[in-house]
């Protein structure tokens, strides 16, 4: 009885404390949120910079940048007043700023490019390649962690208190829209006085700079390309008489006209560039004999250790991404929905098929979209190769893009522009020794895991080496008027510093103009938005209105003001440019550029059917009158059907899916009929409708 009568004393000690905790808590809330707030900006920041000492340098050193995004994360807390249960609302506030930080941190130990909003936009992505960034032991920590935040914030939402007194929901309200203003003015003062920057030349530096809360934020609300000022229909005017930017010509004859091919290498960049180690041999012959003999120069690109489909977007449109939001992905914003000209509109003007190529997910960063949205005749993607050998991180090695190129451009009779993108060079790169018997051995790195993480590149560069000279000579085979132009998207996710590197700058990878028509070798750096621009001004092919603009106003004294005008215009504006006649309006393009051919039908001794054909891959899904059939892969002709079970008058179809059971490509169907199949003519060609370009849409969760 006395111990019952103990602990119901200690109970209503334990209660009473708890009760003058929220009291006070509640009393003097304000001040509790701006120290919370100081405490969380503190602990993101370390989580994000890999280290206290770092979080402290950057709290002491800009103070007011702190401040500022301290009272980010303050306002966040205002609206704790609108719930009873405000312990348990501030506990998911700061857990949402936390998981932030830890998201930025471990996005840093993997790539260079921080944690932005522009991610959130390529989850999809991002989980089809989740072994190919997490070890199963970290796979295991995430999903641990995950459930141990899961049940201590349910198990807080359980045992939380509610606030006893009037609530002052509407003076609350008012305090946040107050508190909103407040924050703008703030932010108009801090930009004006330069604390802030609205304007990112280098992410990765910005969030360095200006801390994770108002980065990510602008990430979030700063997309696309604000209207310039003097915008106008006059100003448009004004630009294109400067230039004719409609022109659409070239000295060239029909047969003097060049293919075309653009190849962009992932993550590649001449490895004798690195000052801090060597290689036993030379790991880039091929390259460095292209170098010598073409023109070639350093390539600037927007971005470090990531951004592959930006370096791209700059290649292909022209345009500078210097005017978008801070991290954004245009293919995963405007380019999604809006068709625009790219190269492949600008040369199907002059008559050229054009084809895009990758041996990757033809989902991945919505290209099969965005490609179809710049007018690409055809997109090859990874769904369309019979991909056998793969990078010992999972990657398909590039060598399988030349036989891919060939049959691109057999498609068509006339000049091609091909636009291929490769894979291999992909990190993250192990830090264990994966290789047996590398070909090139990295010397000069004492940190044995740095050491096989480059050792593993510089092999993976190798191989690129070798598949850029079998392409070459493949091209060279064909005896057709040629240019290949070879770049690196950016540079390595290694943590490289410009200390590192010859040129002593983290923006700079390679590039490498070959050709078999005589080309005068004039070696320059060139960033990517210019490159497609000065190729078409060395073949004398004049067509686009980016690129036209760039050969005529490259050196004058408004080129970038006027570029931004220009690119504002055809993405954002009213299309001032064009006339009422823009040179896109809709996609066309097909995925791939062979249909599956179906040719027998046999029976498996185990049971089932054994299909047999042509241009199968493992992306190939069979159909039994529209229902989808288990089956195996075996290899590009055959493919297993173990619970098949064909009728007389069944139809049997096979298409190209993609993930997220996007349906590609259908190939012709075939009604199986007296034990054979039939060809069914006028049905699934590989241009039947655009469906492909809906589901896409539709798989996407943005």
């Amino acid at each position: 009885m006395k111990k019952i009568k103990k602990r119901e004393r200690k109970s209503g000690v334990s209660d009473e404390r708890k009760r003058l905790a929220y009291e006070f808590m509640n009393r003097f809330s304000l001040i509790f949120h701006a120290v919370l707030a100081c405490l969380l900006n503190f602990t993101i920041e370390a989580i994000s910079r890999h280290s206290l000492i770092q979080a402290w340098m950057y709290l002491t050193e800009t103070p007011l940048v702190f401040l500022y995004n301290a009272c980010m994360i303050f306002i966040t807390f205002i609206p704790v007043y609108l719930f009873r249960r405000r312990v348990f609302a501030r506990i998911i506030i700061s857990v949402l700023w936390l998981i932030l930080g830890v998201c930025n941190g471990y996005m840093l130990l993997k790539r260079v490019t921080p944690f932005n909003a522009q991610d959130l936009k390529v989850i999809s992505d991002a989980v089809s390649l989740i072994h190919s960034y997490f070890k199963p032991l970290e796979l295991v920590l995430l999903i641990i962690g995950v459930i141990a935040v899961v049940v201590w914030v349910v198990s807080m939402w359980w045992r939380g208190g509610q606030y006893k007194g009037k609530m002052h929901r509407i003076l609350t309200l008012v305090g946040i829209l107050a508190s909103a203003a407040v924050y703008m003015a703030l932010t108009d003062t801090a930009l004006d006085k330069r604390v802030i920057s609205n304007y990112f030349g280098n992410i990765a530096f910005a969030y360095q700079d200006y801390g994770l809360p108002y980065c990510f934020m602008s990430s979030v609300f700063n997309t696309g390309i604000g209207e310039p000022n003097g915008y106008s229909e006059e100003s448009i005017d004004r630009i294109s008489r400067k230039a004719d930017l409609t022109e659409i010509s070239s000295d060239r004859s029909g047969e003097q006209m060049p293919n075309i091919i653009f190849i962009q290498l992932e993550s590649y960049f001449d490895v004798e560039e690195a000052e801090f180690f060597t290689t036993n041999r030379d790991a880039c012959p091929n390259l460095h004999k292209l170098y010598d003999e073409y023109s070639s120069g350093y390539f600037k690109v927007p971005s470090i250790g990531a951004g592959t489909a930006n370096t791209e977007f700059e290649v292909l449109t022209g345009m500078n991404l210097r005017y978008f939001g801070p991290g954004e992905y245009p293919y995963k914003t405007i380019l999604k929905e809006q068709p625009t000209e790219s190269a492949a509109t600008a040369l199907a003007a002059l008559g050229y098929g054009t084809h895009a190529l990758h041996n990757n997910g033809g989902n991945f960063y919505s290209r099969a979209r965005v490609f179809n949205n710049m007018g690409f005749d055809s997109y090859t993607s990874k769904e369309f190769m019979n991909i056998l050998q793969k990078t010992e991180n999972g990657w398909a090695k590039d060598d399988i893009l030349v036989r891919h190129i060939m049959e691109a451009m057999d498609t068509t009779k006339q000049q091609d522009f091909i636009f291929g993108i490769s894979v291999q060079g992909h990190g993250d790169y192990p830090e264990e020794a994966v290789l047996r018997n590398p070909e090139i051995r990295v010397s000069g790195i004492e940190d044995e895991a740095l050491k096989n993480k480059w050792e593993y590149y510089v092999n993976q560069v190798y191989e690129m080496d070798a598949f850029a000279g079998a392409l070459v000579q493949a091209v060279q085979e064909r005896q057709e008027p040629s240019v290949i132009v070879f770049y690196g998207d950016h540079l390595p996710t290694m943590g490289l510093k410009a200390e590192d590197l010859k040129s002593r700058y983290l923006y700079n990878t390679n590039y490498v103009i070959w050709d078999n028509i005589g080309l005068e070798k004039d070696d320059r750096n060139i960033p990517s938005y210019q490159i497609m621009a000065d190729v078409f001004e060395r073949l004398d092919i004049h067509s686009g209105t980016v690129f036209n603009y760039h050969q005529k106003r490259h050196h004058t004294k408004e080129y970038l003001k006027d570029l931004e005008l220009l690119q504002y215009d055809i993405l954002y504006g009213e299309q001032y440019v064009y006339n009422g006649e823009p040179p896109i309006t809709e996609g066309h393009m097909q995925m791939g550029v062979k249909d599956v051919i179906l040719s027998d039908l046999t029976v498996l001794p185990q049971g089932g059917y054994s299909l047999h054909g042509q241009n199968f891959t493992q992306a190939s899904v069979v159909y039994i009158n529209g229902e989808e059939q288990e089956s195996t892969f075996v290899n590009n002709s055959r493919i297993e059907l173990p619970e098949a079970e064909p009728e007389d008058g069944d139809i049997i179809s096979v298409s190209q899916v993609g993930s997220s059971n996007t349906v590609f490509r259908t190939a012709p169907s075939y009604r199986w009929r007296d034990g054979k199949l039939h060809k069914i003519f006028g049905t699934g060609t590989g241009k039947e409708g655009v469906s492909w370009v809906e589901a896409a849409g539709e798989e996407e969760a943005d």
